[in-house]
C-alpha cells in the first residue's frame, strides 16, 4: 500500500512538471485570445498604453517604469496589421517581453485624434504620419529613453529605428530584444544582428534556420 502511495506521488510529481513544460513550450505558440476590433477599424490589445498622446510625456512614463517608448502605426483593412494581432500579438513570450520592457502606442494612419509631437507641435494623427513620412502599416518605430536625448526634435528625426510591414514571430521578438538591450547601439544594421542571432541559436540548439525565421511559431526557449 505504501509503494502505491509512493507511486502515486511520483505520477502526480511528474504530471505537474510535465505541465509546466508544457506550458513553457507553449509560451513560443499561437495560444492567446483573438484581438478585439475597436470601432475605428484597427486590432485592439488590453496593454497598449492609453495615453494622452503628448509623446515626451509617453517617453517620461516610459523611463520612470524602466521601459523603451514604441509607437505602432495601423490602418483599417490592413492585413498586415491584422496578421501582427493574430499571429505575433498572440504569442505569449512576445508579448509578455512588450509589456515588461516596452510602453506601445497605437496611432492610426487616417486618424483625427490630436498627437503633441516631441517638437511640441499639436496636430491629428493623419497630419502627424504626413509630417514623419509613414506611408505604410504596420510601421513600428522606437525612441530614445530620455526626453533630453531627443530635445526639440520631432518624432522622424529623434526615432532610433523604423520598420515598416509584417515581421514573422522570430524577427518581431528579436527586433524588440535589439532595442531593449541596446545592440542597435553597437550594430545600427538590424538584418546583420539577426542573421548573428540566427546563426548562434541554430548552432547551440540545432533548429534549422529557415524553419527558425520562417515559422509563425517563436522556436526559442
Amino acid at each position: 500500500m505504501a509503494k502505491r502511495r509512493v507511486l502515486l506521488t511520483l505520477a502526480i510529481v511528474f504530471l505537474a512538471f510535465s505541465v509546466i513544460g508544457n506550458a513553457d513550450a507553449g509560451r513560443g505558440k499561437v495560444s492567446l485570445p483573438e484581438p478585439l476590433l475597436g470601432e475605428d477599424g484597427l486590432h485592439k490589445q488590453s496593454w497598449f498604453s492609453d495615453s494622452f498622446l503628448n509623446l515626451k510625456e509617453d517617453v517620461e512614463e516610459a523611463k520612470s517604469e524602466n521601459k523603451r517608448f514604441v509607437i505602432i502605426w495601423e490602418q483599417r483593412g490592413c492585413p498586415y496589421c491584422k496578421r501582427t494581432h493574430e499571429v505575433n500579438f498572440r504569442i505569449p513570450k512576445i508579448v509578455d517581453y512588450i509589456k515588461d520592457n516596452f510602453v506601445m502606442v497605437q496611432l492610426n494612419l487616417w486618424g483625427s485624434r490630436e498627437v503633441t509631437d516631441f517638437d511640441g507641435e499639436v496636430l491629428t494623427e493623419k497630419r502627424l504620419a504626413e509630417k514623419w513620412g509613414v506611408r505604410f502599416t504596420p510601421t513600428i518605430q522606437f525612441f530614445p529613453d530620455d526626453v533630453k536625448k531627443i530635445g526639440s526634435r520631432p518624432g522622424n528625426k529623434a526615432e532610433l529605428v523604423r520598420v515598416p510591414g509584417y515581421f514573422k514571430p522570430f524577427h518581431f521578438f528579436m527586433l524588440f530584444q535589439y532595442i531593449n538591450i541596446r545592440s542597435n547601439e553597437k550594430e545600427p544594421n538590424f538584418q546583420r544582428y539577426l542573421i548573428a542571432e540566427g546563426t548562434k541559436i541554430r548552432d547551440e540548439k540545432g533548429i534549422d534556420t529557415q524553419k527558425l525565421l520562417w515559422s509563425d511559431e517563436l522556436l526559442i526557449d
